[in-house]
């Protein structure tokens, strides 16, 4: 008797350290808030799967493919559990061994390429052996825009005989965090964010200067007049009071 039940201890104890670890898939997809996934186009968005007990990495990689379908995502009413995704959709795919459930953290950044306008953003949920988190999978939405101050460029020396009237020009270019374009009348309507700069000399603020779409698509201009020499600051923000995402860019330059 005492040996059967050692036997079927043994047994017992075999079962339990034979289970193997089972391969789970998780799909990560990352959205820009009232726009599209983040793909390829854009550089991607940087995800990491994080063990929450012992912070160990469990998978990492970047989103990749396109962006979706425009129609879908903002122009079509959805129903419950509606598919907002295919196969061509960005997304980072990752599977990963696990015997027992485990609670992990999903955390992203995007866009990836663009550093003055990534934001991040986590969010934590259960992996359970087996049972795949796949279709549109697990998405997580950032808000933001794109926002570069492409004219002047940082530290550039402008002389003052240079300008007309002592007027300097300065431009940005403006995107959601998709890369979707804005445009005036367009899906993203410019007519609909508020674009401006604070303009300062020495670290005194002179004005707050607004910016008007220029005829090329993305593309947002504005000047002031610059009537004496030295160090001047641009801080260009953008701002969309319907959704609430917001765009900083910032730059120092000098006039001669």
């Amino acid at each position: 008797m005492k040996k059967n039940i050692i036997l079927l201890l043994l047994a017992t104890c075999a079962f339990i350290t034979g289970i193997q670890a089972t391969p789970t898939k998780i799909t990560v997809r990352v959205k820009s808030k009232d726009a599209k996934f983040i793909g390829t186009g854009i550089g991607g968005a940087y995800v990491t799967i994080t063990n929450t007990i012992n912070g160990e990495i469990l998978a990492q990689g970047l989103t990749t493919g396109a962006s979706g379908n425009t129609t879908l995502l903002l122009e079509t009413p959805l129903r419950r559990y509606q598919r907002l995704t295919d196969d061509k959709t960005a997304c980072f795919e990752a599977s990963i061994d696990i015997k027992d459930p485990l609670f992990v953290e999903v955390q992203v950044t995007a866009p990836v390429s663009r550093k003055n306008a990534a934001i991040r953003g986590s969010v934590q949920c259960w992996l359970i052996p087996g049972k795949d988190i796949n279709g549109d999978g697990l998405i997580i939405e950032l808000p933001g825009f794109v926002l570069d101050i492409i004219k002047p460029t940082t530290l550039q020396q402008v002389k003052q005989t240079d300008l007309v009237k002592n007027t300097l020009e300065f431009k940005a270019s403006l995107t959601m965090l998709c890369g979707c374009t804005i445009t005036k009348g367009g899906t993203w309507d410019a007519d609909s964010i508020e674009v401006a700069a604070y303009i300062k000399k020495e670290e005194v603020l002179l004005k707050n200067v607004p910016l008007q779409l220029t005829d090329q698509a993305n593309i947002f201009a504005g000047s002031f007049t610059a009537e004496e020499k030295g160090n001047y600051q641009i801080t260009v923000y953008a701002y969309d009071p319907r959704t609430g995402n917001t765009g900083v860019d910032k730059i120092n330059f000098v006039i001669q």
